[in-house]
């Protein structure tokens, strides 16, 4: 029987689901699943072929029901109104208690089973008493679900500067740490207000071309570096990665650029000893690479603790 990637949840889970009795399913039909977490609502991707398989983190598995009925879909716009309430109940709660964390979303199951509070909190919170108060309001199970900035952002941002729905809430299924080095290889402006994202870390999308770009400067020698060109000796003073040329500081202090296919030996990677900086010329100031007076920091990915359930 036929399986499918099919995406559901409000963390844009991707599970792959087997079918009963082989029913067929298109791209982009809404549907109703059951999952580990219960019955819940999805939207079908694509068939789940071996080559989309193998490039999946971890999937899921469960079964697809049915596609959703008139009736299915009055009963979702029923929970959202629904879900609107208890988020200003939760809200209630926790200020009542006086509980440091913040309330982010909240997520009913079509099926009933759990309604999962999504929320940011900087230590370690007892919501025993949080989780006794909303079981009993809700009358089902309450899973309590720690997130991070990032996970934030995926719920409730919606456009990013480029004026696209934000990666983490389309595509991006995984969200890998980006780090300042990211941007300078790719000589992206080093303001943190124009890199940043919706959740204030570094775009997800500097990840994008830094594989490419890393592989393109083994092509290229190093900043510095001391080279024999057809015009002669010179020293790198800088790289354009994409266009693959070289700004370069001939012995008579002019400073060209070449392709890289123009350099016929690399004599020191290192720049002869030194640290690289060639002598401006005379009457010239010194290039020097502005780096936002930062220290270039990995961001780690934001821990997901596990779900708590009473």
């Amino acid at each position: 029987m036929p399986k499918y990637v099919v995406r559901h949840g409000v963390m844009r889970n991707l599970s792959v689901l087997g079918t009963r009795s082989g029913e067929t399913f298109a791209r982009g039909m809404q549907v109703i699943i059951r999952t580990q977490r219960g019955i819940e609502t999805g939207e079908v991707l694509c068939e789940a072929t071996e080559h989309v398989v193998s490039n999946m983190t971890d999937p899921k598995g469960g079964q697809i029901l049915h596609e959703q009925s008139e009736e299915d879909k009055r009963e979702i716009r029923r929970l959202a109104e629904q879900e609107e309430r208890e988020h200003k109940l939760c809200r209630d709660c926790i200020a009542q208690l006086q509980l440091d964390m913040k309330l982010i979303d909240i997520e009913r199951l079509f099926g009933g089973e759990r309604v999962v509070v999504y929320y940011l909190a900087e230590d370690r919170i007892d919501f025993r008493q949080l989780v006794k108060d909303l079981a009993k309001e809700f009358q089902t199970r309450i899973e309590m679900r720690q997130i991070g900035v990032r996970d934030e952002a995926k719920l409730l941002a919606d456009y990013g500067d480029c004026g696209k729905p934000v990666c983490c809430n389309t595509h991006l299924s995984e969200m890998p740490p980006v780090s300042m080095r990211m941007a300078k290889l790719q000589k992206a402006t080093l303001d943190p207000s124009k890199i940043s994202g919706r959740c204030g870390r570094l775009k997800c999308c500097l990840r994008y071309e830094f594989d490419v770009y890393q592989e393109l400067q083994k092509d290229l020698p190093p900043v510095g570096a001391q080279i024999i060109t057809n015009k002669g000796k010179a020293q790198v003073l800088a790289q354009e990665i994409l266009a693959g040329q070289l700004l370069v500081q001939m012995e008579d202090m002019r400073r060209i650029m070449i392709d890289a296919s123009d350099v016929m030996t690399v004599l020191s990677r290192s720049g002869g000893g030194g640290r690289g900086k060639p002598k401006p010329a005379h009457g010239a100031q010194e290039q020097t690479e502005d780096n936002g007076g930062g220290v270039a920091q990995a961001e780690r990915p934001a821990d997901e603790t596990p779900g708590n359930e009473e």
